[in-house]
């Protein structure tokens, strides 16, 4: 908001205020700028919350320019508004103004409807299931192509290299060869993040997904046929550019299209189908070992799923709410791009929605006008305000999903189980919050940590020591880390920030993962598996502590009222 009130101030101090007021009633700005200059002035913001008189002197409102203002305020707001603001000030407990409600405009303009409701009261988000379903479904599938490689992947290294079974001659690979293509995918995906920090809000969430369901089909088809190494090698780079673009634009699209109700669980359940990809790589993988060349139908199996995630996305409509971000930062006409938002909300809601969807899509509009969305995101701004705090989170988060060991505990465990874990976090998610599930899981996990650490040092002879950790990791991790770090990196970001924002955490999140899965078997042979699990087990009692102060709750709310009040 700070951001917002410094370039409306700047604005009218260069152009004058009755100017810079006629131009944003042709922009369709009118209502919602009024409203804030008014609250600034009288030292409130919409729901009362008395901040803004620390501003004073950043801003140069000084009470001159206050006193000339407020009087040319209170002639275009109407006395009865300008009351309502007054008297917040005076008293904060007092509900947000309901006489700016009843001001209407003309049409297409975002003074149409209610103020922006970051209170917790909002129109009814109505929707047809079925019809929530399919935004998250075809999206979700770029999280079962990536499960599925990692599954397959570990049956196609033993069939590329058998010499009766290989079909090729070039089976005599060295670990650094066989290196080389479990761990394309990975590299790939540390590509296809940065390319997204650079491209996904130009593209937009949908034709992101739809490229990353192109590469994923090239990528399968490349490595399926792959006469050589290196052009296998090259088709597992291209698939994993395919993962990174995928795992970066999914949770964005699903949560932006997902109503707020079932958002955490829509997202969570892309974790499901991760593992669940994981748990039909290896049987597919397992099925296929034996058979002649069996390792180009493991990973051309993939490319049917691919195409059938590229028609799905090419068919759903884009996110309304990067569409509004086009229309408040001049990307486009407003009263089209308003337009479009209304029929791709109706078509994501389906037929429950009724006549709301125009209702629905001013009040996103009035909220993401007040959180100050208007300016494109600049580079600077990353590591500045909003996003630096949810670059904390976001980045903090799933790093600690990774170096709390999870690439090689998990290794260990069998995905039937994690299937069955992560499926109770996407039942709870919603109902219980996200913290309670970071903070029980976590300290679950560190736990089996020093279990773990203390099987491998002290009870090397109670081999049900080390199941019962594994499964207690397992568990805890799947109903915490595993689906809320996805789920709060989609939720935390701004709105214009949020491309660039997930891209950083995502390509955190590779990065980490590539390097505890390298790091893991040198540090275990220098210090011993008791000691490195202790020392993941040190590091999680780092991350309950990270999760108890840093990490807010976020259940319920809208993505504007995440950004407006968590941020």
């Amino acid at each position: 908001m700070a951001t917002a009130v410094k370039s409306v101030a700047k604005a009218i101090r260069e152009r004058g205020l009755r100017s810079y007021l006629k131009e944003l009633k042709e922009d369709g700005f009118l209502q919602t700028k009024i409203h804030n200059i008014g609250a600034r002035l009288v030292g409130v913001d919409n729901i009362g919350n008395k901040y803004y008189e620390k501003l004073d002197a950043q801003y140069a409102f000084d009470a001159k320019t206050k006193e000339a203002w407020q009087k040319d305020l209170r002639e275009l707001m109407g006395v009865e508004a300008w009351k309502g603001l007054a008297a917040m000030a005076s008293d904060p407990e007092k509900p947000a103004l309901s006489s700016l409600a009843k001001v209407r405009k003309s049409s297409g303009e975002i003074g149409d409807t209610q103020e922006p409701l970051l209170n917790g009261v909002h129109n009814s988000e109505n929707y047809s299931l079925i019809a929530a379903i399919l935004p998250f479904l075809f999206p979700a599938l770029g999280g079962l192509l990536y499960g599925y490689d990692i599954g397959a992947t570990s049956c196609a290294t033993i069939s590329v290299e058998s010499a009766t079974l290989s079909g090729v001659s070039w089976y005599n690979l060295s670990s650094v060869e066989i290196g080389l293509i479990t761990s394309g995918s990975l590299y790939g995906a540390l590509i296809g993040s940065l390319m997204a920090f650079n491209i996904a809000d130009f593209l937009g969430r949908r034709r992101e997904l739809i490229l990353a369901a192109l590469l994923y089909l090239l990528g399968a088809l490349v490595t399926a046929v792959a006469p050589d190494l290196p052009v296998m090698v090259i088709g597992r780079l291209v698939y994993g550019i395919g993962i990174g673009l995928a795992m970066h634009a999914a949770p964005m699209y699903i949560a932006e299209t997902a109503p707020s109700a079932i958002r955490g669980r829509l997202i969570s359940l892309k974790e499901f189908f991760i593992v669940l990809g994981m748990v039909a790589g290896y049987g597919i993988g397992s099925l296929l070992v034996d058979i002649v060349a069996g390792w180009r139908y493991m990973y051309g199996v993939s490319a049917p799923l691919a195409i059938i995630m590229g028609i799905g996305m090419w068919w759903l409509p884009a996110s309304p709410r990067w569409i509004l971000l086009c229309a408040i930062q001049g990307r486009g006409s407003m009263h089209e791009l308003k337009e479009t938002a209304i029929s791709c909300l109706c078509r994501l809601r389906g037929r429950a929605i009724g006549d709301s969807a125009p209702e629905q899509v001013d009040e996103m509009l009035a909220e993401l006008a007040y959180v100050g969305e208007e300016k494109e995101a600049t580079l600077g701004e990353m590591f500045h305000g909003k996003c630096l705090k949810a670059l904390v989170i976001g980045g903090g988060l799933v790093l600690f999903q990774q170096i709390t060991g999870q690439p090689s505990v998990l290794y260990y465990a069998a995905s039937i189980f994690q299937l069955i874990m992560t499926g109770a976090a996407v039942l709870l998610v919603d109902r219980l919050g996200r913290r309670p599930l970071l903070l029980g899981g976590v300290t679950g996990m560190v736990i089996s940590l020093f279990l773990l650490g203390s099987y491998y040092l002290f009870f090397d002879n109670a081999p049900v020591a080390a199941v019962v950790a594994l499964l207690l990791y397992v568990g805890c991790y799947q109903i915490s880390f595993g689906p809320i770090g996805w789920l709060m990196i989609s939720e935390i970001f701004p709105l214009r920030l949020r491309g660039r924002g997930l891209s950083i955490a995502v390509l955190v999140n590779f990065a980490a993962n590539a390097l505890v899965t390298f790091a893991f078997s040198p540090l275990k042979a220098l210090l011993g598996a008791g000691i490195l699990f202790y020392g993941f087990g040190a590091i999680a009692v780092a991350s309950l502590v990270f999760i108890f102060f840093i990490v807010p709750e976020t259940k319920g709310l809208t993505l504007e009222e995440i950004e407006a009040k968590c941020l």
